[in-house]
């Protein structure tokens, strides 16, 4: 069974990427127009090619240097692997894979689009969004793959019968965690690269060709078109992709993380190692089938999305798309539910950190997995009131335009602060809530079910900038009103589905961080974060300083790049005769040039800035203190991705609501008016918020807590769990548990029949069974123990040397003089007056009655 359920996700994978192919063949296939349409087509195909070409050159140096680096850390912590240098490449390999799939399906999509428009609505819409969904498959299909192919590889190198499987899987997953790693620092480049790139040529299309020259969005006079069309497939569709990728892999790691933590738990309270169906694998597979069953769930979402009449408009395509994605949501509440009846033990006793352990039912983790659905759901409803048209914040930005620039950014900016109440209450709940239901366990669970249909999401997401190109090429093509008309209908719902995107993606984010930080507290084995230290909240502070000082260098590149392209732009107008008449031919490639060397120059230190800056914390200032500066950086990057999210799609959208015109002050105001001209320097202001260092607070947020969780063995002295270890075995040291401490609050988690096995990796006391003293002496030291954990060590012998472990404990206690108190799951230990909170039972008076009757059995009550 085991076997089986661990090729379920690698079968689901290879089948979302054959459907992918069968999409990509369809689309491949379509009409697409005549040549003029095609030259202008194949010229944003080559702008964007030549950018990923350019950047993908970069990035493999940064692999490499990375890939080095990774060596050195894997040979200094034993819970690692050199293969982890392997599965970093890959994950960065898959993911740049993953955004040049988008990229060349989303630039052969656009023109056939263009062509369906010319013939119907429906057919546009059906080629459009077959192009996003070959980008989604793409996306959800290599993650798992890649998940399950290293998984598989990395049991069969490390899980062996009959060893200690908490610590060779956490050997496993460290060394998986490589891939995640991979993913999103590829991620975080083309999320930062391509927002600089797509706004720095948006930016100056629109101050120059729209404010100044006063001519139409994608007019073919204007030599930044191109440019600006290259930029929404480098930005929209590659960025999107990979930071999806992203944060699909990272939340299925911690989840797979979080599930070896609870099996270690259950064969702590049980006494013996967990098994169940799946090999003792089920609450670690089980996120990685949640994630397969969501790419067939996505699948079937698709085929719902269709619309039938010619004269539809947005709100009718709006609602076909929505109808895909609530069959989607619909089938993985199903699935997630028969799944987890399925791989996961009716009861689940798991570790609530700082409250011990608890008993959960399996059926709190799948009200978990509702929690984390509900926030995809109400996270995109959210985003869709404060940034659609029609909706009231979109309409109170349309009237403060009528006042002038300044009072129109006011109000966005305003817009933007108010959409953050509403968000962090829904993350909020959603932690708490999912927390409370099933522990960190829980938290991951949700976030993975709501990635799980991150097919769907992303096919919805990338339509938006397939539609925008296709309007573009109608426009530069001169087609009939009537086409661009479609394609505005497209484009007009485009522009929400993106926002809602990104929303999707922020809230993706902060409950993946909350996931990989509690994966980062196991690792580490601190006991939690004292904010009362010096060290720790200096760090605290300086992770909400981070990101913004990362947006403040996104935005200062996008000027800085905004400039030299205005620059270009207007040289252009002014030297080139014949531009405004249409005779004369703009120079496109140098716009495209200028876009791209700007992206690849600006996005190095933004990065640097994100790899370097947790290491230094966490080996300066040790691990409590790197938890505390990745809180810092999760709170303050999610506030401050919200903000400017929703404020840039406000933005957006009010100048769009000029086109079709717009009622201000009892008057209709239209394109070309004064109001226009305000909104569009609102509109200028906000797409670097939206598309640049907004959308890279994501990345920000998980790549700093997947740093800190790949040199947490490192902080963690190499050991996992090793100050509960020592405090688990004092308990017995001192023969009998300490009242006050959780971690002893039965027998059954310190002792198990004749010899003790609470110890994780170095210092297993059953391998000492067999032993002398001195021996065991040397086992010891040979395998690094500390210097506490060798004196727990030795206390299981008696003076002459001899392991006795417990099974002599009461002849132990008779010889002592003392006498014993009973647990209902061990046999008797002993007890001792020597601490305030031990007992004495049998009917002599106890220091805390309370306490001790919890240590007695029903039979043998303390009296007081």
């Amino acid at each position: 069974m085991k076997e089986m359920m661990m090729f379920i996700p690698l079968i689901l994978a290879l089948v979302g990427l054959a459907y992918m192919g069968i999409k990509a063949y369809w689309v491949v296939k379509q009409d697409a127009g005549d040549e003029k349409m095609q030259t202008i087509s194949k010229s944003i195909q080559e702008g964007a090619m030549a950018f990923l070409k350019a950047e993908y050159r970069i990035l493999a140096i940064f692999v490499v240097i990375a890939s080095v680096a990774l060596f050195i850390v894997s040979r200094m912590v034993e819970t690692s692997h050199w293969l982890i240098v392997v599965a970093f490449v890959v994950g960065a390999f898959f993911s740049a894979l993953a955004g040049n799939i988008g990229m060349r399906i989303a630039t052969k999509s656009n023109v056939r689009t263009t062509q369906a428009a010319k013939t119907s609505l429906p057919q546009a819409l059906k080629v459009s969004f077959s192009g996003g969904t070959v980008m989604g498959l793409g996306v959800a299909g290599l993650a798992v793959l890649g998940l399950s192919i290293f998984f598989m590889l990395f049991v069969s190198f490390f899980v062996g019968k009959g060893g200690d499987f908490y610590f060779e899987m956490t050997k496993v997953l460290e060394t998986l965690a490589g891939f995640s790693l991979g993913a999103e620092s590829i991620a975080l480049f083309a999320r930062v690269g391509g927002g600089i790139y797509t706004k720095a040529a948006d930016v100056g299309a629109d101050l120059v060709g729209k404010v100044e020259a006063g001519i139409p969005e994608d007019d073919p006079r204007n030599p930044a078109t191109i440019a600006d069309n290259v930029g929404d497939n480098v930005g929209d569709v590659a960025g999107m992709g990979a930071d999806l990728f992203g944060s699909y892999v990272a939340t299925v790691l911690a989840s797979m993380v979080l599930g070896n933590y609870i099996i270690k738990d259950m064969t702590e309270v049980n006494g013996e190692q967990f098994s169940d169906s799946f090999g003792g694998f089920g609450p670690i597979l089980l996120p990685v089938v949640i994630a397969g069953v969501g790419i067939i769930a996505s699948i079937i979402g698709t085929f719902f999305v269709r619309i039938k009449n010619n004269d539809a408009k947005e709100a009718q395509v709006q609602a076909a798309l929505n109808l895909g994605n609530y069959v989607s949501l619909a089938l993985t509440v199903l699935s997630s539910y028969l799944l987890i009846d399925l791989m996961l033990p009716k009861t689940i006793s798991m570790n609530f950190f700082g409250e011990g352990i608890k008993e959960v039912s399996s059926m709190n983790v799948f009200f978990a997995t509702l929690v984390g659905l509900g926030v995809g759901w109400l996270i995109s409803a959210f985003t869709e009131y404060y940034t659609a048209l029609g909706k009231k914040p979109v309409l109170n930005i349309v009237k403060n335009s009528s006042t002038g620039a300044a009072t129109n950014i006011i109000a966005g900016l305003s817009t933007g602060m108010m959409s953050t109440f509403s968000s962090v209450i829904l993350f909020a709940g959603a932690i708490w809530g999912s927390y409370s239901l099933a522990g960190f366990y829980g938290v991951a669970i949700a976030a993975s079910a709501m990635m799980a249909t991150t097919a769907m999401q992303l096919a919805i997401d990338a339509f938006g900038p397939i539609a925008d190109n296709a309007g573009g090429i109608a426009e530069m093509s001169e087609l009939p009103k009537e086409v661009r008309q479609k394609t505005d209908i497209l484009d007009s719902v485009g522009n929400t589905t993106a926002a809602v995107g990104k929303g999707f993606a922020i809230a993706s984010a902060a409950l993946t961080a909350l996931a990989l930080f509690a994966a980062y507290v196991t690792f580490t084995g601190i006991d939690g974060i004292n904010i009362f230290k010096a060290d720790v909240l200096a760090a605290l502070f300086l992770g909400g300083m981070i990101p913004v000082v990362f947006s403040a260098l996104a935005m200062r590149s996008v000027g800085k790049a905004a400039m030299d392209m205005v620059n270009e732009v207007r040289r252009q107008f002014k030297e080139i005769p014949g531009i405004m008449e249409g005779t004369g031919k703009p120079e496109y490639g140098k716009c495209v040039d200028i876009s791209t060397k700007a992206a690849l120059r600006e996005m190095m230190l933004p990065g640097a800035i994100t790899i370097i800056t947790p290491i230094i914390v966490g080996f300066v200032m040790g691990a409590e203190a790197l938890g505390s500066y990745m809180a810092g950086v999760a709170v303050s990057g999610v506030l401050w991705a919200i903000f400017q999210n929703n404020a840039g799609g406000a933005w957006d959208n009010a100048k769009k609501s000029f086109e079709a015109g717009v009622m201000i002050n009892g008057e209709m105001t239209y394109k070309g008016s004064d109001a226009h001209k305000a909104a569009v320097t609102g509109d200028t202001v906000g797409d670097p918020f939206k598309d640049t260092s907004g959308p890279s607070m994501n990345i920000l947020i998980k790549l700093t807590c997947l740093v800190g969780l790949v040199i947490a063995p490192i902080l963690g002295g190499g050991h996992s769990n090793s100050n509960k270890v020592i405090e688990k075995e004092i308990c017995i040291k001192k023969e009998s548990c300490s009242h006050n401490d959780s971690s002893c609050s039965s027998h059954s988690k310190c002792e198990k029949s004749s010899s003790c096995t609470t110890f994780i990796g170095k210092c297993d006391m059953s391998k000492c069974a067999e032993m002398t003293k001195e021996e065991c002496a040397k086992v010891c030291d040979s395998i690094g123990c500390s210097a506490e954990e060798k004196e727990i060590c030795m206390a299981h012998f008696d003076e002459n040397g001899k392991f006795i472990g417990k099974e002599n404990c009461e002849k132990e206690c008779k010889s002592k003089k003392k006498d014993c108190c009973s647990s209902k799951k061990e046999s008797s230990s002993c007890c001792t007056e020597s601490k305030k909170e031990s007992c004495i039972c049998k009917g002599e008076a106890c220091k805390d009655k309370k306490k001790c009757d919890d240590k007695c059995s029903s039979k043998n009550k303390c009296s007081h």
